[in-house]
């Protein structure tokens, strides 16, 4: 009845690791013990194995009614062995469709939007349906369906499952067939083909029995429309091509609000909200010889649910002190970005401080900073031989003899 996925990746001291879950909800239509089996997985040449586990699903409250769904994967096998009379069999007008459709039919550079491939089958439908080689199809439809200009969250829909829905007064059961957000990275428009899904279709007897075959398989091939969602550019601005995109808030932690120079501070820099979580970039930093800020760590959580791409992205940053004073964070750290609700930019900034005690370490930082640009430019001084010039030779020599001739003087003049 529904699943989610969630990612979560890291980045510490430039080391990546991912994790990804996939939590999927399941409604029992009978009691009884349903046993999980155990299983394993290889991940990264390690063998990790699952115990498994039993359910008891005990009677229900209310007698459950039969699933309304179930035609469309299960067949009707049935067949009278004891019959000799030619069947004749109907085609009755179905009451379904396919479609493609975006929760947003305007968006701007790098704001998301959600799209969904659904099968829609009406409540006073009649025509028996199923799916047909859905795996292959899916493959096909998603290289014509996926834009290439845009980053794509997939929602990594498992198991369909129905869910009645109202359109235009009308009850039907959609089931969800595809469901990502995506995020353009230009402001091209973006157009989503019609795509055909095969389905087989059963034709049914005109005069049905108990004991003889009451349907026909046959197959139809139901189109979509074509979609078309409008990009728009983001307003003028300097970093408009390297801003994040969406509706974000700050959440921030310090490991203390006083210390001494030259010792470490934890400060953690946590952006949250819905967006593209992944193209959040590092925030701006600047730097001057009283606060020293090393490269963040970065974390991640994605979470993909209810048709919205959330989570939150945290930079962990260590201070370093150099003189004595208060520390205003808002100074030094900042993330710009367009706000979609507000439509316009904005800025999150920082509304912690810090008291910092001691003498100043500027000179220390001063004699490491030279030596290390002494070593710096080793990288930039030519490692090419080069043949002295004959001029400078002699000239060299000449330096040397007269150097020798005032000593010898010296050494004349001082001993008279």
């Amino acid at each position: 009845r529904g699943s989610s996925t969630q990612t979560q990746t890291s980045i510490v001291n430039g080391q990546m690791s991912s994790t990804q879950s996939v939590i999927m909800n399941y409604q029992p239509v009978r009691q009884g013990v349903y046993i999980i089996p155990p299983f394993k997985m290889k991940i990264n040449g390690q063998v990790i194995s699952s115990p498994g586990k039993r359910v008891k699903v005990s009677a229900p409250v209310q007698a459950q009614a039969r699933d309304p769904f179930q035609s469309l994967f299960d067949r009707d096998p049935y067949q009278d062995p004891f019959s000799r009379r030619e069947q004749e069999f109907i085609d009755i007008k179905e009451d379904a469709f396919l479609a493609v459709s975006t929760d947003r039919k305007e968006v701007y550079t790098g704001e998301g939007f959600t799209t969904k491939l659904s099968f829609y089958v009406a409540e006073s439908n009649k025509a028996p349906l199923q799916f047909f080689e859905l795996g292959e199809q899916l493959t096909d439809i998603l290289k014509k369906l996926r834009p290439e200009a845009c980053w794509e969250e997939n929602f990594n829909i498992e198991n369909i499952e129905g869910e009645t829905v109202e359109i235009g007064g009308k009850t039907y059961t959609e089931y969800k067939i595809y469901q990502a957000a995506f995020f353009p990275l230009n402001q091209q428009s973006i157009t989503f083909p019609a795509v055909g899904l095969k389905m087989i279709k059963f034709k049914v007897a005109k005069n049905p029995s108990f004991f003889g075959q009451n349907r026909q398989e046959d197959f139809k091939t139901f189109y979509s429309k074509p979609v078309t969602v409008k990009v728009k550019e983001l307003p003028p601005h300097p970093l408009r091509e390297s801003v994040a995109v969406g509706n974000f808030r700050l959440e921030e932690n310090i490991s203390t609000n006083k210390t001494e120079t030259g010792k470490s501070v934890e400060y953690d820099f946590t952006v949250l909200g819905s967006g593209n979580i992944s193209g959040i970039p590092n925030p701006v930093i600047t730097k001057d010889r009283k606060l020293e800020l090393f490269d963040p760590n970065v974390r991640q959580s994605i979470n993909r649910q209810s048709g919205m791409v959330a989570g939150t992205k945290t930079f962990s940053y260590y201070l370093i002190p150099q003189d004595p004073g208060n520390y205003k964070l808002s100074d030094y750290i900042s993330l710009i970005y367009f706000n979609t609700s507000k439509k316009r930019y904005d800025t999150l900034r920082s509304a912690l401080s810090f008291e910092v005690t001691g003498e100043s370490k500027q000179n220390v930082v001063m004699s490491s900073n030279d030596a290390t640009s002494f070593y710096d430019r080793i990288g930039q001084a030519s490692n090419e031989l080069r043949q002295v010039e004959r001029n400078d030779f002699f000239r060299t020599a000449l330096n040397i003899f007269i150097l020798l001739a005032l000593a010898f003087s010296g050494y004349i003049i001082l001993k008279k």
